[in-house]
């Protein structure tokens, strides 16, 4: 079965539908059949039924009208797979017909698209009763039921965004108290680049392996449009840093993992040394792959791998310790007067708190016991003795 989810159905779709019904198959079977759910083929059944009247009339043994057909009373609710349906029957019959549902669904999808034309002066008559109504204390949507405008609720409210009508936000006071709907700027990993590197592929690969460790990635936003921070950690002791980039985008993310790895190179480490696996989520800034898996030379040197889309839990070592960046960086609080040092700065603080899933150990003392105070260095972390550790905006006023 191919799956047609989010498709409209074609003519073969409908052809096959009154093919099934002919047969006395369920809806369940012809929606498995085409690809589609059994609720998609019972509404298109019930929207697209063609009803006959009998020429037979006939009457019970009371005197009334013979009672519907107790077939029609049940699933799927047409005469089809009946023997008598081109017989005399004295019952209404419902049938379906795939060019007939053809040729509704067309006029229905080209009538919702064409609009409805206003000229000038229709408009300005629209605006001045919308006015007058706005200004007698009527809601937009009282004044579409009551008067014959030929227009949506949603018609009217995006021509008042655009400023097209003489009545503003202000008058509207439910209006004015509405936040602007989030749009967001990247588009997601596209899944032609996510093969083999989806959270199942990452989940085959370590246990594979036997691996226990590796680098969770996320992004900390300022403000929509401002300096992001995105940050790593390292999943065998959270220990974790930040990078600071102009703003959330890709080139901005990629910009910054060349200037790492160029750094570390310099200082005599590599990349994929460091990062072997990176797992991270689906937005639109880890886009380019190539970058964070390719060394300087074109060499592949690391694995990206992205958790299931709205699946945060599979991260969940970053998402946890960004509650500790946050005790220092409350949400609300923008990125736009920080510098890399300041990062490093509330980083080399969060690594000092000591952990009680470490034995009391902090991140820094796991990690350069396992790596070095070089390579915590070079990633733009410095020891804080413990007695100096501050973990509230103290730091940042500091």
């Amino acid at each position: 079965m191919n799956s047609t989810k989010n498709k409209h159905m074609d003519l073969n779709d409908r052809i096959e539908i009154q093919g099934c019904l002919d047969k006395g198959m369920t809806f369940k079977a012809i929606g498995h059949r085409i690809g589609k759910d059994q609720t998609t083929i019972s509404k298109e059944v019930k929207k697209h039924l063609t009803i006959k009247e009998s020429p037979v009339h006939s009457y019970n043994y009371k005197g009334g009208s013979v009672l519907p057909c107790k077939k029609l009373m049940k699933s799927p609710f047409v005469c089809n797979p009946c023997e008598r349906k081109n017989k005399s029957c004295p019952h209404q019959k419902q049938l379906y017909y795939a060019k007939k549902a053809q040729n509704e669904y067309e006029f229905e999808r080209s009538d919702s698209r064409l609009g409805i034309p206003l000229n000038k002066e229709e408009f300005y008559e629209i605006d001045r009763l919308i006015h007058e109504k706005v200004k007698q204390g009527q809601r937009i949507y009282h004044i579409l039921a009551t008067n014959d405008l030929g227009v949506s609720k949603s018609t009217v409210y995006r021509h008042l965004h655009r400023g097209y009508l003489s009545i503003s936000s202000l008058d509207l006071p439910r209006v004015v108290k509405f936040k602007p709907r989030k749009v967001p700027r990247l588009p997601s990993i596209p899944k032609k680049a996510k093969i083999g590197r989806l959270y199942d592929d990452f989940r085959a690969f370590i246990e594979g392996n036997d691996i226990k460790s590796w680098v969770e990635m996320d992004t900390l936003i300022g403000k929509i449009g401002g300096k992001t921070i995105v940050t790593f950690d390292f999943t065998f002791c959270n220990f974790m840093f930040g990078l600071l980039i102009e703003d959330k985008s890709s080139s901005e993310v990629s910009k910054m993992i060349i200037a790492l790895k160029k750094h570390l190179v310099e200082n005599g480490l590599k990349f994929g040394d460091i990062f072997p696996i990176i797992l991270t989520d689906n937005g639109g800034e880890f886009a380019d792959i190539w970058t964070f898996e390719n060394d300087l030379d074109e060499e592949k040197e690391c694995s990206l791998y992205f958790c299931d889309p709205m699946q945060s839990c599979q991260k969940p070592h970053v998402e946890k310790n960004h509650t500790l960046f946050r005790d220092i960086v409350p949400k609300g609080k923008f990125f736009d007067d920080f510098t890399q040092d300041t990062v490093n700065l509330i980083f080399s603080h969060v690594n000092a708190i000591k952990r009680k899933n470490l034995n009391g150990k902090s991140p820094w003392d796991v990690f350069t016991f396992t790596f070095s105070e070089e390579i915590a260095n070079s990633l733009g972390v410095s020891f804080i003795h413990p007695q100096d550790v501050i973990q509230s905006p103290k730091l940042l006023k500091k």
